[in-house]
């Protein structure tokens, strides 16, 4: 990720109603991992820092008194008050701001979770302010997954990859930006700076999912690099040409995918 790129709010515009069926979800064997590692007694308070439509929020709500998903997307909130609700999930509560304006009065906190969001944050202000915001023993959980495309499978990622570059051209888009060297890595220096010690790693292993034609769609629009509004008014011409390279793959439309491991680094 390059200083040039600058976030803005359309960074994931229109992709929150394909978020929570493109991507794979993170499987109980990470809740009973985390349970194992954390030992948590049903007290404290989790905060999920750009949660997205709850994805990890809603998943290891159950273990703390009250978990809170903080995200710069109104509506990935809203579809995470939506997922919540169906789940009968009552002890969350969702904060619609930027990560940068933490610690924002929201109080102290046993876990906080960065799940596939902390590199689109100005990682050196948030760390610090998180840091800040453990209650004495508390952790912070740093979650490496990948959930809207395996590492093999039947899913043809190479074509639908041509087919987005085709339409947006080579460089990957982000919001109003662009990212020609992907984005930002070198976390564990981050987090020391900011004072974290560690990490101490656990990783749940990969599973072999299976994926239907509508699923695939969701996917690819779940990225910020092919979010609906990137294509204007020629995204019905490109979901009808995906379509065509998922039918020409496999016209029953069906698709099996082997996800990658997850790991997670917690720093204290």
């Amino acid at each position: 990720m390059t200083d040039a790129w600058k976030w803005d709010p359309s960074l994931y515009s229109g992709s929150a109603g394909y978020y929570a069926r493109g991507r794979a979800a993170y499987p109980l064997e990470l809740a009973t991992a985390f349970a194992a590692e954390l030992a948590p007694d049903g007290s404290g308070r989790l905060l999920d820092v750009g949660c997205g439509p709850g994805s990890l929020t809603l998943l290891l709500a159950g273990s703390f008194e009250e978990a809170v998903g903080l995200d710069a997307d109104a509506d990935m909130l809203g579809e995470a008050a939506r997922l919540a609700a169906l789940a009968g999930i009552g002890n969350c509560r969702w904060v619609h701001r930027r990560a940068e304006e933490l610690p924002a009065g929201l109080g102290r906190f046993r876990l906080v979770t960065f799940a596939q969001s902390f590199h689109w944050l100005d990682r050196a202000r948030v760390a610090t302010a998180v840091r800040g915001m453990l209650e004495p023993g508390g952790v912070c959980a740093h979650v490496h997954a990948t959930t809207h495309e395996g590492t093999e499978g039947s899913v043809p990622r190479a074509e639908i990859t041509e087919l987005v570059q085709a339409f947006l051209g080579p460089v990957r888009r982000a919001g109003q930006g662009s990212l020609p060297g992907g984005t930002a890595a070198g976390e564990p220096e981050i987090y020391r700076a900011a004072g974290f010690r560690g990490p101490r790693r656990f990783e749940v292993p990969g599973r072999v999912v299976t994926r239907t034609a509508d699923d695939v769609v969701a996917s690819v629009f779940s990225l910020s690099s092919a979010a609906p509004h990137l294509f204007g008014d020629r995204r019905a011409e490109f979901e009808t040409e995906l379509r065509a390279v998922l039918h020409r793959a496999n016209p029953a439309g069906t698709f099996t995918e082997r996800l990658r491991e997850i790991a997670v680094d917690l720093w204290h």
